[in-house]
């Protein structure tokens, strides 16, 4: 199984990275022993790393997927504290919840903080002291910022780097997909890792799965890509399509065919309506302060995703 060097960190990865954000209540409610078992399925077959944080609550399903595996596997977890006591109880909550003594990367999950640098710097701090303890391998930074990303150059103690980015630019917030694409090249060339999200824009982009994966594939500087998986079919194909450029037709027409939803995740809708005038077909409306979606009205265009300023709409 061919890895490649995460950046000047000493870890290598498969470039394929096991999101577990859909795992969770955010997303497709798996209990963790159905999340678990699709981790599983996907460490045995070689991914390494697994993409999880505070926020997306699939610390069970990892833990169930980790019962007897003897394998290797990374796992990079976040926080989105705003404090060092809350960094802090995140970091060990993630440890304990886990059962692991050590976390191999923890972001500053940073998605809407241009400059963590000012705005969170005590968060940072909490991070590299947790580092010092030995509880955290390695200290990097989430962020939708092409600012946030050029700026975390000039800062070696954020080592590995997990910017958002896809072939339409979609939820880059501010700057285009070619400078969010210069901002991770710069980042390698300084030695971090560099591992993106948001490949599929959230969803939107899954009837071009193969062209929009391929395109963050082979800009400068990425070293692997988190994704979302559901089912064993999706990691056999996207393990196919990373590993050797292989994309079976009759899978991936399925895959890229499969009948979508707009899915809101309310638990983080701020109610600011943005996402109301952007639709097309007057399928979204203002309901008890959060927006919902009447499904026979929506035609999953997307534009709904895009004018949501949380990243908060998706489809799936």
């Amino acid at each position: 199984m061919k890895k490649v060097a995460l950046g000047c960190t000493g870890l290598s990865i498969n470039p394929l990275v096991f999101g577990t954000l859909p795992l969770g209540p955010l997303q497709a409610s798996l209990s963790p022993e159905q999340g678990g078992r699709l981790i599983r399925y996907a460490l045995e077959r070689g991914v390494n790393l697994l993409d999880t944080a505070e926020l997306y609550q699939t610390y069970p399903h990892i833990r169930a997927a980790l019962k007897g595996f003897s394998g290797e596997c990374l796992i990079a977890s976040k926080t989105h504290a705003n404090t060092a006591e809350a960094a802090r109880d995140h970091v060990e909550r993630a440890l304990t919840e886990l059962g692991v003594e050590r976390l191999d990367i923890v972001h500053l999950h940073g998605a809407r903080v241009a400059d963590p640098f000012v705005e969170r710097p005590e968060v940072i701090e909490t991070l590299i002291r947790m580092k010092e303890e030995g509880k955290i391998a390695h200290v990097g930074l989430s962020s939708h910022f092409v600012s946030a990303m050029l700026k975390s150059v000039r800062h070696p103690e954020i080592e590995i780097v997990h910017p958002l980015i896809n072939r339409t630019g979609m939820g880059i917030i501010d700057g285009t997909r070619e400078e969010m694409a210069a901002a991770i090249a710069a980042c390698a060339a300084a030695g971090k890792g560099v591992y993106a999200m948001k490949a599929l824009a959230g969803g939107n982009l899954i009837s071009t799965a193969r062209e929009s994966l391929r395109f963050v594939l082979g800009l400068a500087g990425v070293h692997g890509i988190a994704l979302g998986m559901l089912s064993e079919a999706e990691v056999d194909g996207n393990l196919a399509l990373f590993q050797e450029g292989r994309a079976d037709e009759a899978l991936w027409n399925t895959l890229e065919g499969r009948r979508r939803k707009l899915t809101i995740m309310e638990a983080f809708c701020k109610g600011c309506g943005a996402c109301v005038p952007a639709c097309t077909n007057d399928a979204l409306a203002l309901v008890d302060g959060k927006a919902q979606v009447d499904d026979d009205a929506c035609i999953l265009c997307g534009y709904c995703g895009a004018a949501c300023p949380e990243f908060m709409i998706r489809v799936v």
